[in-house]
This record gives C-alpha cells, structure tokens and sequence, in this order.
C-alpha cells in the first residue's frame, strides 16, 4: 500500500537563522535536481529570496524599520518555500527518497511517534579557515540534528551546536591544524534522539 507522504511546514516556525540555513539547504538540494523540472520558484529566484532575507537580518538593528523590512523579507521566503514544498510533495508523494532529495522534511504520518535511526555523515570538508562542511541524510520526522565534536579521539566529546536541516551544516571556530572527530545524531522520535552516527576525523585547516 502506498503511504501518501507530506512536506513538513515546520519551517515556518524556525528562527531567523534556521530559517536562513534551511531555505539554502533547499536552493543547493533541488538545483539541478531531475525529480524536480519546474518547480514554482526557480532555483534563481528562490537563492535571491534567501540571499536579500540574509542581508535583512545583517542589517536589523531593532528599529522599527528595519524589523519591518526583515518581516517582509522572510514572508517573501516563506512564501516561495511554501510554493515549491507543494510542488514537491505532488511529485514525491509515494517516495521518501524522492522527497528528501529536495531538502525539504517529510512530515510524519503516524502520529504514534517511534524512535529515529541514526544520521550518516555523507560529507565532511573544510570551508573555509576555521570552517568545516558537514552533510548528512535526513531523517524523516527529525526536528533537528545535534553536532558534537571531539579532539582527544573520542574519549571526550565537545557539544558542536543544534541544527535545523541535515543537507548544510557548517561547524566554525575550529582550529586550524587540530584533527576533529565529528559526530551526529536526529533529534526526535519516542526517544527523544537517536543513537550517535559513526564519528568522522577531519583536520581543520
């Protein structure tokens, strides 16, 4: 029997940032993606949504009219990501992996929660100095991906921050020339989190 699957909408509620690094998470998922043609709002468009939202929170000093410029910015975000998630979910209604493919979240379709797998770590790299990429598969009906980090090979373990997509996480303030082991796991599920995925080392340069 197929499962009729939906797109989360829980990133209407997500922070400024989180926001911000789900919107991009979802431009670099589905550009160039085949599953997905001819979304509503093109890669193009949806980049440059992201990016004047971005410069809008820069810019936010907490005057009024700044406040206000940032809210129609965001809304002007929300509003193309909610154009493209039904897109999606018409096109990847029967297909999990289809539908993680373009970024976006399923939501859950089973309203006993159950516990979650672990993450894999798809990709670990360094960005920039002090800066490293980390990538992992999303898991269906995470609320978020906690990071941790050790630099004595794992016997203890340093809290690398809490994410609110799994496709773009970038861990910063990382020193250069020390050797990280990086470490994921999903937060959600009857748990509350799953287990730790497998950790990856990474020299930070």
């Amino acid at each position: 029997m197929n499962i009729n699957l939906k797109v989360s909408r829980d990133f209407a509620r997500y922070s400024d940032p989180g926001l911000d690094e789900f919107a991009n998470g979802v431009g670099l998922a589905m550009a160039g993606n085949p599953a997905y043609p001819t979304p509503p709002v093109t890669t193009t468009v949806l980049i440059a949504l992201n990016t004047a939202f971005r410069a809008a929170i820069a810019a936010a000093t907490g005057d009024p009219e700044d406040t206000e410029a940032k809210k129609a910015a965001r809304e002007a975000l929300l509003d193309a990501l909610r154009k493209n998630a039904n897109y999606v979910q018409t096109i990847a209604s029967h297909d999990l992996k289809m539908l993680l493919s373009s970024g976006y979240n399923a939501a859950s379709t089973n309203h006993a929660q159950y516990p979650l797998n672990p993450p894999v770590i798809t990709e670990l790299s360094n960005l920039a100095t002090g800066q490293v990429l980390l990538r992992l598969t999303p898991i269906a009906g995470a609320k978020a991906y906690h990071v941790q980090m050790s630099t004595d090979g794992g016997k203890t373990w340093l809290d690398g921050g809490i994410y609110t997509q799994a496709k773009r996480i970038v861990l910063a303030g990382l020193v250069p020339g020390t050797t990280y082991d990086i470490r994921a796991r999903a937060i959600g599920g009857s748990t509350g989190c799953s287990d730790w995925s497998k950790s990856s080392p990474i020299m930070s340069t």
